[in-house]
Parts: structure tokens; C-alpha cells; sequence
């Protein structure tokens, strides 16, 4: 990929969006399963061009409810499924910080992981929109010029009608 021309992206929340949201912490693998038809639709923005970007709130770290290492274990195995589909994948942001614990400026509904993602992989934020299944997801995605789809917790994404340019 030619690095001076930008990058379009899709922008993934993680949890209810890639893997089944059972209504609290995901805090261990055991607890991780990637929902029906997502990994068939993250070929679909491979190749339809669209590099692949999670940005993930995980609060239940400054809470206590799981360490980061887990966190990291979950992500190293949702990478190498996606690298084993051949999903253009580019990386993790993720807060590990909760208001009721420490205040941040990269929690969503701010916009700092995204803001960091565009700079970092040199993302055109016209060309790219973010998935998420809560409001602020949608306005983290606004707050870098993004746009937003929203869906429904754990909704297949199969079912849903995408932006594409």
C-alpha cells in the first residue's frame, strides 16, 4: 500500500460489535466469542479496501474487574482470527480508564482513539465511518470528522447497510 496516499478505515467498537456483549465486562477469553457474521464482513471491507480499526472503552481495568493481561490475551486472539480470514487489520486502541475511577481524555464519547488512529495509520477520516452499538461510539466518530453507523448490541452484521464510497 502506497503509505503517501490515505488510508480508508473502518472503525469497530469491540464489545457487541465484534463479540457477543452479554450485558457486562467481557473479562477473560472463556467470555470472548465473536458474533455470526463478522468476520464475513470484515473481508467485505478488505476487499472493498477498508483497513480495520477497533476502539474499545475497557473501564472494568480501572475498575478491577480484570487485569490488562486479559485484555491483551482477548486481543491477540481477535487479531489472529482476523489475520487468519485475511482481514486488513491495522490495530487496538483501547481505555483502560472509567470516570468513576480516573478521568481520561481517550474514553469515548471522546474522540482521542480515533483522533490517534487517523494520525497514527494516516487515515482519511471522509473516506472512513465507525461501527458502534451506543451513542457514544457515534460521537467519539464525530469528534474526528468520521462518520457513524449504529447498530444494535450483538445485531449481525450481515443485516446492516453500510456507507461505502
Amino acid at each position: 500500500m502506497n503509505r503517501t496516499e490515505p488510508v480508508k478505515a473502518v472503525f469497530l467498537d469491540r464489545d457487541g460489535v465484534i463479540n457477543h456483549d452479554p450485558g457486562d465486562y467481557t473479562t477473560c477469553l472463556d467470555e470472548f466469542t465473536i458474533l455470526p457474521g463478522v468476520i464475513e464482513t470484515l473481508k467485505e471491507f478488505t476487499e472493498r479496501g477498508y483497513a480495520v480499526v477497533v476502539i474499545t472503552n475497557q473501564g472494568g481495568i480501572a475498575k478491577g474487574r480484570y487485569p490488562v493481561r486479559n485484555f491483551a490475551e482477548i486481543d491477540s486472539y481477535m487479531r489472529g482470527e482476523f489475520e487468519k480470514a485475511g482481514v486488513h487489520y491495522l490495530d487496538t486502541y483501547f481505555c483502560p480508564h472509567h470516570d468513576a475511577v480516573s478521568k481520561c481524555l481517550c474514553r469515548k464519547p471522546r474522540s482521542g482513539m480515533v483522533e490517534k488512529a487517523i494520525a497514527r495509520h494516516h487515515i482519511n477520516p471522509q473516506k472512513s465511518f465507525m461501527v458502534g452499538d451506543k451513542m457514544r461510539d457515534l460521537v467519539a466518530a464525530a469528534g474526528a470528522g468520521v462518520k457513524g453507523v449504529k447498530i444494535d448490541v450483538n445485531q449481525d452484521m450481515r443485516t446492516v447497510k453500510f456507507p461505502f464510497d
